[in-house]
Parts: C-alpha cells; sequence; structure tokens
C-alpha cells in the first residue's frame, strides 16, 4: 500500500501541469457540473472532494454551496495540491481547505453532506473499503458521487475504444505489466457496487457516448 501512494505522488507530481490543463479542457466542464448538480448541495453544505487533484471541481462544488459552506479538498500528491493552491488563492476562496493526506483514509470527521470523487477509485487495488469510509463520514441524508470512465459499449463508439485504451494506459500509473483499461472497469465496478450495497437509494447515469459513468447513493 505504501508503494502505491509513493508511485501515485511521484506520478501525478510529475504530470501536475499536464493533468491540470487536461482537466480543464473544453467540454470537461459540463462532466464537472453533472457530478456536483448530482451531489444535491445546498447553501452552507460541507462538501468533501477525495482525490482533488489541482482542484478543477472547486469551483462548481462552491458555487453550490455558496460563501457559507465549506469546500474540502484531499490529496495525497504535494504538486496537484500546490497546483490546487494557486487556483484557491487566484479564486480568493476563504472557505476551500486543502489536505494533503491518502484518500483511502481521508482525516475528516464527519458528518458531512456529500463526497465527490472524480476519477480517483480506479487507482486503489480494492476501492472498496475507501468508499466505504466516504459514506461512513455522511450525515443522514448526505450524498456520495463518483465520476469515471471506461470503454464504451455503444456501437458507435467502438472504434474510439482504441483511442481510449491507449489513454488509460498512457494516464495510469505503473510500469505496464498489467492491463490497465481491464483494471479500471474491474475497479470502478467495485466502487459501484459498494455504493450500492451501503446506500439505500442510489443509481447510476451514461454519457459521453457511454465512455462517462456516474454512481451516486444517498445514506440512510
Amino acid at each position: 500500500m505504501a508503494d502505491d501512494t509513493r508511485a501515485t505522488q511521484a506520478f501525478y507530481g510529475r504530470w501536475a501541469n499536464a493533468y491540470d490543463w487536461l482537466a480543464t479542457a473544453p467540454g470537461v466542464e459540463s462532466w464537472r457540473d453533472r457530478a456536483a448538480d448530482r451531489l444535491d448541495l445546498d447553501a452552507g453544505d460541507t462538501v468533501v472532494e477525495v482525490g482533488c487533484g489541482t482542484g478543477a471541481n472547486f469551483a462548481q462544488l462552491r458555487e453550490r454551496v455558496g460563501p457559507e459552506g465549506r469546500v474540502v479538498g484531499i490529496d495525497v500528491t504535494r504538486g496537484m495540491l500546490r497546483r490546487a493552491g494557486e487556483r484557491v488563492d487566484r479564486a480568493g476562496w476563504e472557505n476551500v481547505h486543502l489536505l494533503q493526506a491518502d484518500a483511502r483514509r481521508p482525516p475528516v470527521d464527519g458528518p458531512v453532506d456529500a463526497v465527490l470523487a472524480t476519477f480517483v477509485v480506479g487507482m486503489f487495488a480494492d476501492p472498496r473499503p475507501a468508499v466505504e469510509r466516504w459514506i461512513e463520514t455522511l450525515g443522514p441524508g448526505g450524498r456520495i458521487v463518483l465520476l469515471n470512465a471506461g470503454r464504451s459499449e455503444r456501437r458507435v463508439a467502438a472504434p474510439l475504444n482504441l483511442g481510449f485504451r491507449a489513454f488509460v494506459r498512457l494516464a495510469a500509473p505503473g510500469d505496464g505489466r498489467v492491463s490497465p483499461t481491464e483494471s479500471l472497469e474491474r475497479r470502478v465496478a467495485t466502487a459501484r457496487d459498494a455504493v450500492y450495497s451501503n446506500c439505500p437509494d442510489h443509481g447510476f447515469e451514461e454519457f459521453g457516448l457511454g465512455y462517462l459513468g456516474l454512481a451516486w447513493g444517498e445514506r440512510a
């Protein structure tokens, strides 16, 4: 587990600038709006983003909780948090707080109103314990949202799946000895099942030609 964390820190530390460019590319903002909307946030809420990266979701989250709410961003990589901190400083957001920590064990005392994880669970060998911890921090009625990517089963997207496989191999930390795409999809499915098992009210929606999946759950 420690080796996995060091590998993730090294990889995303090197690629923080490129990741930030990709995370804010045209069209991606609509994905983030969709995830934030599914959290069903109210003004004054507290939302925790695990694996916040460079903070590309912060604007959407803060817009929904307002200046009286609170956004907590957690990431294990110093380079990512440095870029996130620059984004917070530029915007002057005094209610956005950053923590360097392993997203699998977030140092957050609940209850909180919502937890968001975008393109995160695929980095964990077994994401189930992490997702269950995130759900435990939610208060009654609190929501969790997981946004992830995978190959599309739609016929029109079949030619693009080869490109997706190449992108995952390039973007995933590791040495490439294990197929990153199959591993990613297995981990995403495990995380979604953890949400379904622990949240009586839950759902899933596909978009982006079937390449993107948004799983959500509401704690009883």
